[in-house]
């Protein structure tokens, strides 16, 4: 008997090897990924499409219609990402390679294969941000629904008013929307986690952290590298800022030592401070000139403002925009309908369909938004003879870094080489300028780091349900030395009171292009031959720094990306000392002015 059970158990075991699928060959690999690339480059240039419309002509039906659109572009991308499973472990040529590992990596939320579980997944991330969408702070006693503020309201009194009572009311109020995602969020933890497993990985998070060409681990590791060589600045300005808000507010609402209250800092989430410059600006702060005023006194009309990007670009041998840009783009906001007038660029068609969408006025501000979104379109179309795979920067920190550099290029000398100032300002009135600037690009950098560490240690399980809200506070005062202005407890969600959270968008990007963007800035205006000052500097005509510029922007996602930071910078490596070099004489200034008082917290 024992001999013949051996025989059946090896007669079944030749029988499932036999009925064994082989693995699936290189060839079998290029066709699926020919026929992946078709098929997303059609679906992306739909939604692409639709997606325009119902951006510059608000209906319910173009929003319908987008809505579908996307919907179908999602559907196919996870279902192309699932099957990419099949073809693990075949040894593949380079580019096939890398073309199957950004297949994979394309989701940002993985749902598991199970159907229901896959439902409940889709309908928690909607209902997450539906709740955020539609989320509105009611006084207490309000009974009229028209007297409810929503994020836009409250945006606007944060950034403006000085009361430390009102800014307190619309701080807690805001982060009542969020508590009763908190169930919603633990289950789509534990369902994101279950489809990421599926894919190969531990949990949603190292997902997210195995898109940088590095192991997750070690990138967790990277950003920390990057974050402690700024700390030191960011720690001068945080003294500075905490000191002169206890001059305005006194010492009871501002401590002299610790972390500062949250609601102080002219933004919901004290995510940037430049709403609070005029608080901290230093006497005779006036920057010497008035770009808005300029502009207007030259004539300059919205059209005038692109023409003048665009120039930029130009003059570092880029070939100008396509006719349709022109045809296309919309530069102001029509009287006949409501549109989205959020600054945004667009790639319709994947090649050189580049548009830019914007309701431009006349001011210093969108001038500089203007080259930032052009940054974006002359990077798409750089990487448009790319296979459609690679066609995307070469990571999500860099797009967002492209179109930051040219703007830092936007000083006063580019102002006196296309003939709008005659002379630069004394180097005197630089400080508030760097001040200015710190405020917004300095103090971002902790919060871009933090929301994600705390989605990191969430889909990994080091922060259990129950600890949400604690880990989350103790994050933003290790890294953003802020607290809460009110007693928090686990019956509150302030996580979910930040979009990206319920809307499931990774943010380490934004950490990554503040330190990108710097490092863009130093390379290129030494290539321009540039000796001044950093912040003085711009690349603006010069044709090195364009050709370092192009061909870095023409090789897209196709290399990994210390391959084309190389390629710019000469370096493999991210680097944050640049910012230490840009904001240097503002970290002088700065420790001046600290000299005697506490710092740190």
């Amino acid at each position: 008997m024992k001999q013949l059970a051996s025989a059946l158990a090896a007669f079944a075991a030749s029988c499932l090897c036999a009925s064994a699928a082989p693995a699936p060959s290189v060839a079998e690999a290029r066709t699926f990924l020919d026929q992946a690339e078709k098929r997303l480059l059609a679906f992306q240039v739909e939604f692409s499409r639709a997606d325009w419309v119902k951006s510059t002509y608000i209906t319910d039906d173009t929003e319908a219609l987008a809505a579908a659109a996307n919907q179908r572009m999602i559907d196919l991308n996870v279902k192309l990402a699932k099957q990419t499973t099949r073809f693990d472990g075949v040894k593949l040529p380079a580019d096939l390679a890398r073309k199957m590992k950004l297949l994979k990596l394309s989701l940002t939320l993985a749902a598991p294969s199970n159907p229901s579980e896959s439902a409940e997944l889709t309908r928690i991330a909607a209902s997450m941000e539906g709740t955020y969408g539609k989320g509105k702070y009611c006084p207490e006693g309000t009974q009229d629904p028209s007297k409810c503020l929503d994020l836009e309201q409250i945006t606007r009194i944060m950034a403006t008013s000085r009361d430390p009572g009102q800014l307190l009311e619309v701080w807690r109020g805001w982060h009542t929307i969020s508590p009763p995602m908190r169930p919603s969020y633990r289950r789509f933890v534990e369902l994101s986690n279950k489809g990421a497993r599926e894919l190969g990985f531990s949990d949603t998070g190292a997902m997210w952290r195995s898109k940088y060409d590095m192991p997750p681990d070690a990138f967790a590791r990277e950003v920390d590298r990057l974050w402690e060589q700024v700390k030191p600045l960011y720690v001068s300005l945080h003294a500075y800022v905490r000191n002169k808000l206890r001059e305005k507010y006194g010492p009871g609402v501002v401590p002299e030592r610790g972390p500062i209250p949250a609601h102080l800092l002219g933004n919901m989430w004290a995510q940037s401070w430049d709403n609070i410059y005029p608080l901290v600006a230093p006497k005779d702060a006036d920057p010497g000139y008035d770009l808005t005023s300029i502009l207007k006194a030259h004539g300059y009309d919205a059209r005038r403002m692109v023409k003048s990007g665009e120039e930029f670009f130009t003059s570092l041998g880029f070939p100008p925009l396509p006719s349709t840009f022109w045809e296309r783009s919309m530069f102001q906001k029509p009287r006949d309908r409501e549109v989205v007038c959020h600054a945004s660029a667009w790639d319709v068609d994947y090649v050189d369909d580049l548009r830019v969408k914007m309701c431009i006025d006349i001011t210093g501000e969108d001038f500089v938004t203007v080259h930032h979104e052009l940054g974006h379109n002359f990077y798409q179309r750089a990487y448009n003879k790319q296979p459609p795979l690679f066609r995307d920067s070469a990571n999500d920190g860099f797009h967002e870094a492209v179109g930051d550099t040219i703007a830092l290029s936007i000083t006063p000398e580019y102002l006196i080489k296309i003939g709008l100032l005659d002379k630069a300002p004394d180097a005197s009135k630089d400080i508030g300028l760097l001040l200015a600037r710190a405020l917004d690009k300095v103090a971002f950098l902790p919060f871009g780091l933090m929301i994600d560490q705390w989605r990191w240690q969430v889909f990994s399980g080091q922060t259990p349900p129950e600890k949400y809200n604690e880990a989350w506070w103790q994050l933003r005062e290790k890294y953003q030395g802020v607290a809460a202005p009110i007693a928090r407890t686990e019956a509150d969600f302030d996580p979910g009171a930040k979009y990206h959270v319920p809307a499931n968008v990774p943010y380490t990007r934004y950490f990554l292009a503040a330190i990108l963007q710097f490092q863009f800035h130093r390379s290129l205006a030494e290539a321009a031959g540039c000796h001044g000052p950093l912040h003085r500097c711009s690349i603006y005509g010069s044709q090195e720094a364009g050709k370092r510029l192009i061909d870095m922007l023409e090789m897209g996602q196709s290399r990994p990306w210390p391959d084309a930071l190389q390629a710019l910078t000469g370096k493999r490596e991210m680097d944050a000392t640049a910012i230490v070099d840009y904001f240097a004489p503002l970290k002088k200034w700065l420790d001046e002015q600290n000299q005697g008082k506490p710092s740190g917290w």
